[in-house]
């Protein structure tokens, strides 16, 4: 198993104003799998997002990423994890203003020791002609392609997404998505995303449903329903 989650909590606060936030988190995704996480503000998918992601600690539990748990991990030890294994796309694009498309997308190839080939990237992402524009002369979704571009240039065995179509309107989330797909596809990469769009799941392998920091449901998909299908 690619991705081994076991018995994951989470509280934040103290005293009488903590709050648990999982209360028990058991998951495996196979390699190569496109998972949903679905669930409610609040439900705790973010939280275990960034969990998996090294950038917040469980309370207790273990996740295992190919054969390695996180926790096990020293501090730079982790730190070098993320940055050879893991590929992060937010709602905010995040994308360094003075930096050209290309050059955003550059930023993540040199953490990688087997980058993908930044051209054949741009083409697939459908910004090639933007390559030399600076974020703020982008549309929202072009800069969202750019976002995706800087995640995956590096080849990262896993690929988080939290709402990564959050800020978009229907038309452009649904290229998103289809985009996301296609890289899935194409390169392989192991995809958790997490969303509050009941449609999205039928897109994935796999959907698991949050509620209350606990899954209520866990199931994979044995007819997938493309990203342009979609409909809400």
């Amino acid at each position: 198993m690619f991705l081994e989650i076991k018995q994951i909590k989470k509280s934040f606060g103290m005293g009488d104003s903590r709050i648990e936030v999982l209360k028990g988190i058991d998951l495996e995704i196979e390699r190569g799998e496109f998972c949903v996480l679905l669930g409610p503000s609040g439900s705790g998918k973010s939280t275990l997002l960034n969990i998996i992601g090294g950038i917040d600690g469980a309370d207790s539990g273990s996740i295992t990423i190919d054969g390695e748990r996180i926790e096990d991990m020293t501090e730079k030890k982790l730190s070098l994890y993320r940055r050879k294994h893991l590929g992060y796309i937010f709602q905010m694009y995040n994308l360094i203003p003075n930096l050209t498309v290309r050059e955003n997308i550059e930023v993540g190839a040199y953490l990688s020791d087997k980058p993908l080939d930044v051209d054949e990237l741009l083409h697939t992402l459908g910004i090639y002609e933007h390559q030399r524009k600076l974020p703020n002369q982008l549309s929202g979704g072009q800069q969202q392609r750019t976002a995706i571009g800087r995640a995956i240039v590096k080849n990262p065995d896993i690929l988080l997404c939290d709402e990564p179509t959050g800020a978009l309107d229907y038309n452009t989330s649904k290229d998103i998505l289809r985009l996301i797909e296609t890289v899935n596809q194409k390169y392989g990469n192991t995809i958790v995303m997490v969303t509050h769009n009941d449609a999205i799941k039928d897109m994935a392998d796999r959907v698991v449903k949050l509620r209350d920091g606990m899954i209520r449901k866990n199931y994979t998909n044995e007819q997938k329903v493309p990203a342009m299908e979609l409909e809400w």
